[in-house]
Order: C-alpha cells, then structure tokens, then sequence
C-alpha cells in the first residue's frame, strides 16, 4: 500500500469555456444555490438540494437526482473565495473517502462575455476523472444554455 496522496497522483482535467454573461452573472451562477439548482447537474438530473456558504470553511453541498430516482450527494468545503474571479472548494461523494478539488477561475473575454476555467484535480484514478469530465461537460452546457441568445 502507497503512503502517496490522491492530491499527488497528478491525475485532473481542465476544461475551459465561454460563457455568454458578464462575470459576475457567472460568477453568481456558481454561488446562489437557486441557480446552482438550475444547471449543476449533467444530463437529465436535477438537482434537489444546493448550499453554497459562499466563505472558507463554509459548505458547498448538491444533491442529484436522476429521472431514475437516484440520488447522488457530493459536498465540500471552500478553501478559496475571490468574488467575481476564483472559487475553490474540495469535493467528495458521499459513501467516498476521496477528496478532490475544484477550481472555478473567471476573467472577461470579449465585451459581456467570461472565460470560466475549471479545473477538477485530485482524483486518485483516470477513470474517475474521466467520469467527472462527462459530467462536467453536461453541467457546463446547462450553464451555457442559461445565458444563450
């Protein structure tokens, strides 16, 4: 058995986008729970509960819910707060002992419009990360659907 920590596996993905607001529309899409609850989950879930005490040390929390009844439960806590450009909390699936991280950066591209990057690192397998890319992806589409035309 390995003394080495997940953080140090070196295993993480970066996705980048454009979205079609200002920063600080995004940036409150990140950290109002009723907009959390309209976006931050892939595909067709939804999701039933968010917190986001918006401070470090304070909670992050979703609660998925599946068209199949499922639910999935992720939470963390903030390690990092700089309204408008950074956010940066850990994340760890209920039942799970591994703790990853997210970094949420926005900056201003063109007139109205931010460059998010996120960042998801930490994880202590590639097929985990994997698995958060394809969700990511369909969160990150339902944010950009928000703000479409």
């Amino acid at each position: 058995m390995s003394d080495r920590r997940p953080d140090e596996t070196g295993i993480f993905l970066t996705m980048h986008r454009i979205i079609d607001a200002p920063v600080e529309a995004v940036y409150a899409a990140w950290t109002d729970p009723e907009m959390l609850r309209r976006w931050l989950a892939p595909g067709e879930a939804t999701v039933a509960r968010a917190i986001a005490e918006v401070a470090v040390g304070g909670t992050f929390l979703i609660e998925m819910r599946g068209k199949d009844g499922g639910k999935w439960l992720t939470s963390g806590l903030y390690r990092e707060v700089v309204p408008n450009r950074r956010l940066v909390h850990t994340w760890r699936w209920e039942g799970s002992d591994i703790e990853s991280l997210v970094t949420v950066e926005l900056e201003p591209a063109s007139a109205g419009t931010t460059r998010l990057t996120l960042t998801h690192s930490r994880f202590a397998q590639a097929e985990a990360r994997d698995e958060h890319e394809r969700g990511w992806t369909g969160c990150l589409a339902k944010l950009e659907t928000l703000y479409a035309g």
